[in-house]
């Protein structure tokens, strides 16, 4: 990851909600042009936000969340929840 990489990760929730002025916006879409890893970052991020738009905050099953979890890498976090 490089510094450019690292100083568009702040700004990738403002960005995905349009509340970015234009330059910023500009400075962003060329980086993503060039960045395939962030350019697959905002694309997993925007799904993301579809998602949790379209479905809300509900319980997910235990069997769900486990899978989840643990395609995400998440299970110390699970464990420090549960």
């Amino acid at each position: 990851m490089t510094t450019k990489c690292k100083d568009m990760l702040g700004e990738l929730s403002n960005y995905i909600d349009g509340e970015l002025d234009a330059d910023l916006c500009a400075e962003i879409e060329a980086h993503l042009r060039d960045c395939p890893d962030c350019r697959l970052m905002v694309d997993t991020l925007r799904k993301t936000v579809v998602v949790y738009r379209r479905h809300g905050q509900g319980e997910f099953p235990p069997d769900v969340r486990s899978r989840l979890y643990a395609v995400l890498d998440l299970e110390a976090m699970r464990a420090q929840n549960d």
